[in-house]
């Protein structure tokens, strides 16, 4: 499995983010479509990028029902993206139902990450506002294992906790880490971040990186260097 940059294309409608691409000319890179752009654009946001030849990251963060998490992600995997996410915090039977969901009849399906505690959550914020007392370490990695138990395929998790999480559940159990900056960038609201070249030492799958690039002043250039430390 080779490692990744994707992009996360955090704008309000379909006209900026192809504005956005169009951009990289003939560049194709992996795209990550958040809740603004698909509440925005909607279900045909991801045929057109599809069509145009980039992979897709859906990411809704599935949490609710097992069975209502299930119909949602049978209605994903028609879409053709290949990563979409849910929150292990749902519990392993509701992972266990999405796997069921996103399962085609030919037993082909999108790759299922469940996202394990935000980047923008701290251990104050997480003992404070959610009551969850344990190091957020040890909250990371059993929320990791759930959703391993689960069948899932890896998990959304900070590049700090990247190495730990391959560590519990093994290096073909993909990491996805948000919360990347060059060393010479803000930082904004994420709490645990890192730079794209410690993500690759550290043991990081994916990188999704998004303002450090689509507000870059040339955006081209911000992404090749993101590859440059991250995957060459």
């Amino acid at each position: 499995m080779g490692k990744d940059v994707i992009i996360a294309c955090d704008f309000s409608g379909a006209d900026k983010v192809f504005e956005f691409l169009d951009r990289f000319g003939e560049k194709r890179p992996f795209v990550k479509i958040g809740m603004e752009l698909f509440y925005s654009a909607g279900p045909e946001i991801v045929k057109k990028l599809k069509e145009r030849g980039h992979k897709i990251f859906l990411d809704l963060k599935l949490h609710d029902i097992p069975n209502t998490v299930k119909k949602s992600m049978k209605v994903l995997s028609e879409m053709g993206v290949d990563i979409t996410n849910l929150h292990a915090s749902g519990t392993v039977r509701m992972m266990e139902a999405a796997i069921e969901g996103l399962t085609r009849p030919d037993g082909t399906r999108p790759l299922l990450i469940a996202v394990t505690q935000l980047t923008s959550t701290d251990q104050e914020s997480m003992e404070q506002d959610l009551l969850i007392k344990e190091p957020i370490d040890k909250v990371v990695l059993h929320y990791a294992k759930n959703a391993a138990k689960a069948g899932l395929d890896g998990v959304v998790c900070s590049p700090l906790e990247a190495g730990k999480v391959h560590e519990a559940c093994g290096n073909s159990f993909i990491t996805v880490t948000p919360g990347v900056r060059f060393a010479d960038g803000d930082v904004g609201d994420q709490k645990r971040v890192m730079t794209p070249a410690d993500a690759k030492k550290i043991g990081s799958d994916y990188i999704v990186v998004g303002r450090p690039i689509t507000a870059a002043e040339d955006p081209v250039a911000a992404y090749d260097r993101c590859v440059k430390e991250f995957v060459d």
